[in-house]
């Protein structure tokens, strides 16, 4: 299993009317926490991309629990616990700093895709031999 945690300060423009985290930004909170859990191997969304690879999302679920505000700094942790399966099932946590309250939960599922040919293939050697010491 890996697990990584980074941070996001919320800014103005994430917010809605009621002052709260527009729903659709938690998306955009996983995907950051996708790509720094990635980045974190070594191995950047990018060099999968050069290498002939992207990774489309097929699935997400979102559980919000609270909300969160204009700018809380938020800890966003995504955790992958299998490495050989077709699909990439990341979970997600996003936290507020500064008290812990969990303010949301969930998950993406995703496939390996050849860029040139869009069919989806097992994971990549570059992916399996950056992730496998964590597992």
């Amino acid at each position: 299993m890996i697990s990584f945690t980074t941070e996001i300060r919320v800014r103005y423009a994430d917010t809605d009317k009621m002052q709260f985290v527009y729903n659709g930004k938690y998306l955009e909170y996983f995907e950051v926490g996708r790509t720094e859990l990635l980045r974190s191997t070594g191995l950047a969304y990018s060099e999968v991309e050069k290498n002939g690879y992207q990774l489309p999302l097929i699935e997400a679920k979102i559980q919000y629990i609270l909300p969160a505000l204009y700018d809380d700094i938020l800890q966003i942790t995504a955790s992958l616990n299998e490495l050989n399966s077709p699909r990439v099932h990341i979970e997600y946590e996003i936290k507020r700093k500064d008290d812990g309250t969990l303010i949301a939960k969930g998950y993406t599922i995703h496939v390996f895709i050849k860029t040139d040919t869009k069919k989806a293939v097992r994971p990549p050697k570059i992916y399996v031999d950056a992730l496998k010491k964590y597992f």
